[in-house]
């Protein structure tokens, strides 16, 4: 792991992977910004970082590249089928939901909603 000049670690392994030490975020969060073509100022503007611990995660990217992009394809697939899983879990309540007749008193906005909906071409 990368040390700062105390020789505490700056990049340390949890739970939730390669992590900035004292942070919550990752060499992933890190490398989403880079991957998007961000400078590293305005990943200092979006991320709650100091320069030395941005500093630490990109000395750590560079020197550690091979692994690390491999372990960030892992991590990005493992976010894509969650996504795809919570998109299908959703998919299948929502179409619940709408399959439920209007609440007493609610017919009248329902129907607006439902002519609204049609008007724009979407799914009534």
């Amino acid at each position: 792991m990368t040390s700062s000049s105390n020789e505490k670690p700056s990049i340390i392994r949890t739970e939730r992977g390669l992590t900035i030490s004292g942070t919550r975020i990752t060499i992933y969060d890190v490398m989403d910004h880079v991957a998007a073509g961000w400078t590293p100022k305005l990943i200092l503007n979006w991320l709650p970082l100091t320069e030395e611990q941005l500093h630490a995660a990109l000395f750590y990217i560079d020197t550690n590249r091979t692994e690390v992009e491999a372990e960030y394809q892992t991590v990005l697939q493992a976010t894509q089928e969650m996504r795809e899983y919570w998109e299908d879990k959703n998919r299948e309540h929502l179409a619940q939901i709408a399959k439920l007749s209007p609440k007493p008193g609610h017919e009248e906005i329902h129907a607006k909603l439902q002519a609204w909906k049609a008007k724009l071409g979407m799914s009534a």
